[in-house]
This record gives C-alpha cells, sequence and structure tokens, in this order.
C-alpha cells in the first residue's frame, strides 16, 4: 500500500480529481502520468481510495472512507466494489470490464478475478508450456483518446511547475494492461513470460454502439471550406475566404485540441470493448527425408470424381502419424518436388517438411524418433522415413537444397536426315536454359 500511496502522492490531486471527474479511471490517470509500473499490480484501483491516500477527510457517503480509517482494510473493503462508469479513455479495458463471446458484459472485481478467468481458459486448452508470450491488441479510438486527453493535459496544465518539471513518458493502455496482469498470469500458470512459441492473445475490439462514434476529425469539429464561386468576382471571393481562413487557421489549430476534448468529455461510454481470448502454439516444423517403395502410393492425397487413386499418400502417412502425437490441430505437407504416383523415390530420398499448428504437446528427441520407428515398421511396402527431426522454420532452405538435387535428366533417341557434324554438337552444347514442352 506504501508504494501506492507514494505514486498517487506524486500527482498534482486537482489534475487527477479533474481527470476522475472525466470518468477518467485510475489505472488510465497512472498511464497519463507516468507512474511507476509497480503500481499497476494492486488488485484494485477504485477512484473512492483516492481521497484516503492522499489523507482528505471525506464523509462516508462521498467514498466510503474515514478519515483515519486503516487503508488496508479499505482495499479489501473496496475490492468488492466495481466501478459503476466505464472509463471514456480506456472503455473499461484497464477496468477488466468487456462484454463476453455472448455479448454479455462482464465486470471483474479486479485483476486478480481477470487474470484467474484468462488462466482458467489457457488451461482448458491443454497446451504444454514452459513460458508464455502475452499479445494484447485494443482499438484505435482508444490509442486516439490517450493523445487527446494528453494533450489537454499538457494546454491546461502547461504552466504548472509539475509539469514543467517533466514526466515519465506516457504509459499506453496496451502496456498498462500488461503491468497489471502478467505477474499474476505467472503465478497461477507456474511459469514466466518473455518470448515463447506459446501465445496468450487478448483482442479488444470496439462494441458496435461504439464503432458509430464520429471519426476524430468530425469530433474535433473541423470541416473542409468550400471554393465559392460567385461569377467574375470569382478571385476576389476566394482572397476573401483565403484571407478568413488564414486568420482562422491560428486560432483554429490552437483551439482544436480543446474542442476534442470537450466531445471527449461530453460524450458517456454506454458498453465495453468486445474481448476474445485466445491462445494457441506457433507452427512446429518436422523436417526429413521420405523414400517410397510402392508405385501405387501419390504424395499427395489424390481423389477425382470421388475416387481415392492409389493405395495411400505419403502425406497422409507422415503426417498422420505426427499431428495426433503432438495433438495438433491440422498440418500441412511440403516436398521439395514431386514425383507420379507410379515412380519410386529410392536413393537418399525426398526432402519434406511437416508443419503442425497449434500442438498442445512439445515435442523431444525420444517422441520425434519414437514417430519415426512407427512409420517405418507400420509401412515397411509403402513408405519409410530418414532423419525425422524439429527444424526451425528456416527449415525452408533444406527444400530449396532438395529441389536443386533433385534435377531430372532425360535421354531421347534422334533420328536426323543427314549425319552429325562436330559443328552440330557445339551448336547443341552452346543452348542455354532450354524451355522443353512435353505433349500430354
Amino acid at each position: 500500500m506504501k508504494l501506492l500511496k507514494d505514486a498517487v502522492v506524486s500527482l498534482p490531486s486537482h489534475a487527477v480529481k479533474h481527470l476522475l471527474s472525466k470518468k477518467v479511471c485510475m489505472r488510465c490517470i497512472f498511464g497519463l502520468f507516468g507512474i511507476n509500473r509497480q503500481a499497476y499490480l494492486f488488485s484494485t484501483l477504485l477512484p473512492s481510495l483516492m481521497p484516503a491516500i492522499l489523507e482528505e477527510p471525506t464523509d462516508t457517503e462521498g467514498s466510503g472512507v474515514k478519515e483515519n480509517e486503516d487503508l488496508g482494510n479499505t482495499s479489501a473493503r473496496k475490492g468488492l466494489e466495481v466501478e459503476r462508469d466505464i472509463c471514456s479513455l480506456c472503455l473499461g479495458i484497464l477496468q477488466f470490464t468487456y462484454r463476453n463471446d455472448e455479448k454479455m458484459v462482464v465486470k471483474e472485481q479486479g485483476a486478480d478475478e481477470f487474470t484467474a478467468s484468462i488462466a482458467n481458459l489457457v488451461q482448458q486448452e491443454g497446451h504444454q508450456m514452459d513460458s508464455f508470450s502475452l499479445e494484447v491488441s485494443i482499438p484505435s479510438t482508444v490509442k486516439q483518446n490517450e493523445q487527446v486527453v494528453w494533450s489537454y493535459v499538457k494546454g491546461k496544465y502547461g504552466s504548472e511547475h509539475w509539469l514543467q518539471g517533466g514526466l515519465s513518458e506516457l504509459i499506453s493502455t496496451k502496456d498498462a494492461l500488461k503491468y497489471a496482469v502478467v505477474n499474476s498470469l505467472e503465478a497461477l500458470l507456474g511459469v514466466k513470460s518473455g518470448p515463447s512459441s506459446y501465445r496468450i492473445c487478448l483482442t479488444y475490439t470496439e462494441s458496435q454502439a461504439l464503432s458509430v462514434a464520429p471519426n476524430m476529425m468530425e469530433r474535433n469539429g473541423v470541416s473542409k471550406r468550400k471554393k465559392t464561386v460567385s461569377g467574375g468576382a470569382s478571385n476576389r471571393v476566394d482572397t476573401v475566404n483565403d484571407e478568413l481562413v488564414g486568420t482562422e487557421r491560428a486560432s483554429n489549430l490552437e483551439d482544436q485540441e480543446s474542442a476534442t476534448w470537450f466531445k471527449f468529455s461530453k460524450e458517456r461510454v454506454s458498453e465495453p470493448c468486445d474481448l476474445v481470448v485466445h491462445c494457441y502454439r506457433t507452427p512446429i516444423y518436422f523436417g526429413g527425408r521420405y523414400l517410397k517403395f510402392s508405385r501405387n502410393v501419390s504424395q499427395t492425397r489424390w481423389i477425382i470424381d470421388e475416387e481415392r487413386m492409389g493405395d495411400a499418400s505419403v502425406e497422409e502417412i507422415i503426417g498422420g502419424n505426427i499431428l495426433p502425437a503432438f495433438r495438433g490441430d491440422s498440418y500441412k505437407f511440403h516436398a521439395a518436388g514431386r514425383e507420379d504416383i507410379d515412380v519410386r523415390m529410392l536413393g537418399s530420398g525426398r526432402p519434406f517438411l511437416v508443419e503442425v499448428q497449434n500442438a498442445r504437446q512439445v515435442p523431444c528427441d525420444a517422441s520425434v524418433k519414437q514417430i519415426e520407428t512407427n512409420i517405418n515398421d507400420s509401412n515397411k511396402n509403402l513408405v519409410g522415413v530418414k532423419n525425422l527431426k524439429v527444424v526451425t522454420s528456416h527449415g525452408w532452405t533444406l527444400m530449396h537444397e532438395g529441389e536443386a538435387e533433385k534435377q531430372k535428366q532425360y535421354c531421347a533417341l534422334v533420328w536426323t536426315s543427314r549425319p552429325i557434324e562436330d559443328e552440330d554438337l557445339r551448336s547443341i552444347a552452346s543452348l542455354k536454359d532450354m524451355v522443353i514442352t512435353l505433349q500430354a
């Protein structure tokens, strides 16, 4: 609580009260003034806590806090409250208020309850993880609101010493939300956040009621000047208009931010943003070389007029073993070139990649080796696999190398109307990059 009190005491109380009166929430105020990220860790930050922290006497009807009441008890009691008004800046994002998939408004009682909901969804997906990356997407309106309010604060309080002394850089709504929830998520999931192949995505979008709001140019009260033409006096009229616009432009630009703030402060937010929580793992790539022993196996699944061609496909045999082992949503098979269904692939084999989408199980060397063994043991007369391993997305270089290896050579028997001379051979050898057209 001392950290929170120190953060609040460092703020200009009159500016804070003014922003609170305009329905700007406490976390947004902290962000506007660049308050230390540790202050966001408090689960509940209600406006009614302000008088107690600032040690200002109030009656119990105004804030529910007595002058000398213990702050710890106050915080615990206020944690049961939920802010009634949706923040006009963040549209409820930093109040943990949102509309769910069923379009029902959800008001979480602080950051802890919000992160518990997220952790529950993550655990239901059943992903194995050793870390996670938190991604947040917010509507452009929120970013515009940040700039509108900050510009207004600088204009209104620019002459005051606390602003002239310089403030920390504005903390965006996106970053503020991460500060508020990431530590709690780490504790609930038992892993650390950071760069990771496992992503937890919080996607906020404007509800339909919010999306019909006027755009910023209209909110600014700025309209385009129309050219006036009146017979032979058109030049004179244009000159007068230009002079009027020139004298008004400076004042318009000066008043533009105030006009924007006026519109912002008068608009009441009736609906919070829609929130979709989505967690997934980035694709995992398995690479190796396949051998094809049968002349009745296609490289990929081949269906003609709803009739299957061939006994099986390389794609299905390999992908069908990898996908269930790592509990992915789907897979894509890629190979360096291809061969006809009645052509075998022997020797060193053809390079391939299997791209598994959203795998729940993380592969290890032993599990990958077991899959290779299963494929080779159960499909001895059809398909074999060599050097199966997990590769990075740069495994595409393996594919390009394979394409270079598998250049085709054609032999042809030719009849000529006359004997072939050395000059003819030299002429043929000098040909480069020939395009050969095959007849179907």
